[in-house]
């Protein structure tokens, strides 16, 4: 994968089908709100480890892993766009018919693209179009000069080495496709010129000229017609495939699935199916780092200043020891230099809830996680990859942080899901309004409870615990409780067939993204392989 430009992102562009977009008018209300004054100077570093220093500052975010995220500063201002990923590289393709004039005989086909000058007129329009989608787009997209090909067979002399997708514009006859890429086919019906393609791909290349699909590794998804907002869905999904396949995940304690069965088949489809790399890091080898952190006086400094700035948010409330949303802000440090020393994006505590892993934090890992949930990094709660894969891909799909939880039984419609550690900055831009409480099972440390938006749309996957099958719907939000439970609740009002839900759900962790995002995971999925089908209720 090379590794990105530095181009600065551009704005986010609200999605029609996200309720909530970013309200610039919030930005007093925000985390990391306020600017960063000097260090304080003459605080002993036992006061700075108690919590008592006196400094604001904004919260920073190191730069990610350099081959996944493009426009990540070493802060997150408020309301910036969310760390974007490496751009997904589109080529698009345009295939005429150049037929000569036959005496009684047929001697064209349909379409209105049948000269050189007809197809470079339509090239030049095709280079507006995807101009135009580049601007729209919420990630980042490369767009190669078009190819203009009078005829199919010469699709194999094409190069695609540098290319993650073709769109390939069927004006003409194009009944086959030899390269190795992904490959969206583009027909034009009511924004003409009329292509051929509209007539024929279905039955000539989806059916190869039979009754029932024959064409391996495409579907009726793969063909759009001139919709510019149906193509643009498509590549999110493969924008979403590109930056999750690649996955470097940093396993502080090693692998621990919450089940067997995610224990023995998630690291094989975690490789097979998206090349994850796995760097594990000790239980002693962190806690060395922690101790070196807390004993470096520019480190304290640094951190003391972000608690401070994060409890002076006026949409931030501490109910526990202010002592641990420092400790917090400490691991985070430590897993950012990790993260960057290792190129790793992903990371998490396997045995988070146990005593071990608290004791060496001073505090559960629930409010480091929020915390680099929010900077852009995909980062959960034990290491279970059955939760982290369907994580990771949301993540960049969404361009916004999803929340692992816990998922409960449905009924009457509404699932209740729930967890101690939560993002904040769940539309991507803005910072939900939180109160820093204890961990729920062990009553310590620190945790966060995110008050959801009410009547913001959802998406919901859940993942089954033998990494073979996703389930997923629409919902919306219609709570977000306190039972005696984990802190973040989230009560969700199933859009779809929530009986057939009730009686078919599988597994248990479960992700949530602000937006719907069904389409892009389910084209997704059948774009990255085989090994995990797919299930919607919605």
């Amino acid at each position: 994968m090379k590794p990105p430009s530095t181009t600065p992102s551009s704005q986010e562009s609200p999605r029609a089908h996200d309720p909530h977009p970013p309200q610039p008018e919030a930005a007093a209300s925000r985390c990391h709100a306020h600017p960063e004054p000097p260090a304080p100077s003459g605080v002993s570093r036992r006061h700075f480890i108690q919590g008592l220093g006196a400094a604001s500052a904004a919260a920073g975010a190191l730069t990610l892993a350099a081959t996944r995220v493009q426009g990540a500063s070493e802060r997150v201002p408020a309301g910036a766009p969310f760390p974007r990923g490496v751009a997904v590289r589109v080529k698009p393709v345009l295939v005429y018919d150049a037929p000569s004039r036959q005496p009684q005989t047929s001697w064209r086909s349909y379409g209105g693209i049948h000269t050189l000058e007809a197809a470079r007129a339509e090239a030049r329009r095709i280079e507006q179009e995807l101009a135009t989608l580049q601007q729209q787009a919420e990630f980042p997209l490369h767009v190669h000069p078009v190819d203009v090909l009078d005829s199919q067979a010469k699709l194999r002399q094409l190069a695609v080495e540098d290319t993650d997708v073709c769109v390939l514009y069927a004006a003409g006859y194009c009944t086959e496709w030899p390269l190795k890429v992904p490959m969206i086919m583009f027909l034009r019906h009511r924004s003409g010129p009329f292509y051929l393609g509209l007539e024929i791909a279905n039955w000539r290349f989806l059916r190869q000229s039979g009754d029932v699909p024959a064409m391996p590794g495409f579907d009726a998804d793969d063909l759009v017609v001139d919709s510019q907002a149906e193509l643009l869905w498509r590549l999110r999904a493969l924008y979403g495939v590109r930056n999750a396949k690649g996955t470097k995940m940093l396993t502080i304690g090693g692998l621990a699935a919450y089940s067997s069965l995610a224990q023995e088949n998630g690291p094989r489809v975690a490789k097979e199916m998206w090349g994850y790399e796995f760097v594990n890091v000790t239980d002693e080898a962190f806690a060395a780092r922690l101790k070196a952190a807390r004993e470096s006086d520019e480190v304290l400094r640094h951190v003391e200043a972000q608690t401070v700035a994060l409890l002076k948010l006026p949409n931030v409330t501490l109910e526990t020891d202010r002592k641990f949303v420092f400790n917090s802000y400490l691991a985070l440090h430590v897993c950012r230099e990790l993260l960057k020393e290792t190129g790793a994006s992903n990371f998490g505590f396997a045995h988070c809830m146990g005593h071990g892993q608290i004791a060496m934090l001073d505090t559960p890992a629930c409010f480091v996680l929020s915390l680099a949930n929010d900077e852009g990094y995909t980062a959960y709660c034990h290491t279970d990859l059955s939760h982290t894969m369907p994580g990771v891909l949301l993540r960049w799909i969404a361009s916004r942080p999803t929340f692992v939880c816990n998922s409960h039984h449905p009924h009457e419609g509404i699932l209740l899901v729930a967890h101690c550690q939560a993002p904040r900055r769940m539309n991507g831009r803005d910072y939900e309004p939180a109160t820093i409480m204890t961990h729920y099972e062990s009553d310590y440390g620190a945790a966060c409870k995110t008050e959801y938006r009410q009547d913001q749309v959802v998406t919901v996957i859940v993942p089954n615990l033998a990494c073979s099958k996703w389930q997923g719907f629409r919902g919306r939000v219609i709570g977000s409780p306190s039972y005696p439970a984990c802190r973040s609740q989230m009560e969700i009002l199933v859009d779809g067939d929530w009986q057939r839900l009730q009686r078919e759900m599988e597994g248990f962790h479960t992700q949530v993204v602000y937006g719907d995002y069904l389409r892009e995971v389910g084209y997704a999925l059948r774009k990255a392989g085989p090994q995990i089908a797919w299930q919607c209720f919605s």
